[in-house]
């Protein structure tokens, strides 16, 4: 398999800092609102990379449900892989693959759970047969079969039969509390922009990085 020449030119748009917004909050709020407006498939995806109390890093990606100026919101197993690298450490790292846009957004910051409340708010926004799937799947543990799996949703939808889905206690969200965040827009001749926000007490320091 030949990968050596597979490449293309990023033409796109530029990016300056005098168009950027002074807090990476509303920069990123104005991008997605942009990536949505473009009918790109998954435009919440981002990919979480988690270290393990033995220092091995993992990714995976999760959908983002909220984002205000708190931090960004996914959802997720407690008893998950991804969980338990959170409890042993909190470090996190998100990022936004928007290749079809020519951008992509990088955030730095720790992890920490939401308050019931709002899992449970979110919880019961949920179809009915995500909230059984949440309950059927032991997520990340080994199963023997599909078949397994199947049969632990239909047990589930059967206990649940009647009333609304409760929340399991193992299941909810997680914010991550951003303290650095990377803008980068593809540029010709591999001369992309990119530029970083960094927290210092209440405000964001912004510097242009090479490529």
């Amino acid at each position: 398999m030949e990968l050596e020449d597979i490449r293309r030119e990023y033409l796109k748009d530029g990016l300056t800092r005098e168009s950027l917004e002074s807090d990476p909050f509303k920069q990123f709020e104005k991008w997605m609102q942009q990536t949505i407006a473009s009918k790109i498939p998954d435009p919440t995806a981002m990919t979480l990379a988690t270290v393990d109390a033995e220092g091995q890093p993992s990714q995976r990606i999760v959908l983002l449900k909220h984002l205000d100026e708190r931090g960004f919101v996914f959802y997720t197993n407690y008893s998950s892989n991804k969980a338990q690298d959170i409890a042993a450490n909190s470090k996190v790292s998100l990022h936004f693959p928007w290749h079809m846009m020519e951008r992509q957004v990088k955030v730095l910051g720790y992890a920490q759970k939401v308050p019931v409340s709002e899992s449970l708010q979110y919880f019961a926004s949920r179809p009915r047969d995500s909230q059984l799937a949440a309950w059927a799947s032991q997520q990340s543990h080994k199963i023997s079969s599909r078949q397994f799996l199947m049969s632990q949703y239909l047990s589930m939808k059967e206990k649940f039969k009647q009333g609304d889905v409760p929340l399991p206690d193992f299941w909810g969200g997680y914010r991550i509390i951003a303290n650095q965040f990377e803008f980068w827009q593809g540029g010709s001749n591999r001369l992309h922009d990119r530029f970083s926000y960094v927290r210092q007490e209440q405000q964001w320091s912004i510097t242009r990085l090479a490529p």
